[in-house]
């Protein structure tokens, strides 16, 4: 099975030796996003909601670029500078999501890349070529 690079202009350029996505088969890996507006390339992390929604828009483009949508998720990685953030973080998480939520699981770390609050990662199916 040949991998495939996945990438957009639509979000953040990867800040160290990564992919933004790799496909293999049907399978997307979205690597971890953070609060990076890739239309101006500064920390979009006023406040936590600003922060965790830029995140899931990141990871969105990421999908649409693969022929995905949030429907395809199929398991999530929140990763979290303080635990203390994660009802607000869940808010606007959920607020993406209507139904059949991916698995998931969230955890607090001691640091993230630009010392940002929440980092996200997907692995989603994609059956379109």
């Amino acid at each position: 099975m040949k991998k495939n690079i996945v990438n957009t202009v639509n979000a953040p350029s990867p800040i160290g030796p990564y992919s933004q996505a790799v496909r293999a088969g049907d399978w997307l890996f979205v690597s971890g996003q953070i609060c990076i507006d890739p239309k101006t390339g500064q920390l979009n992390n006023a406040t936590i909601h600003l922060e965790t929604t830029q995140v899931m828009d990141n990871l969105i483009a990421i999908l649409t670029e693969a022929g995905a949508s949030v429907e395809n998720i199929v398991k999530t990685t929140i990763f979290l500078s303080d635990m203390n953030l994660f009802s607000e973080v869940n808010e606007v998480y959920g607020s993406y999501f209507s139904a059949d939520f991916p698995a998931r699981e969230t955890v607090a770390v001691k640091g993230l890349p630009k010392n940002v609050n929440v980092e996200i990662s997907v692995i989603a199916i994609v059956s379109k070529p």
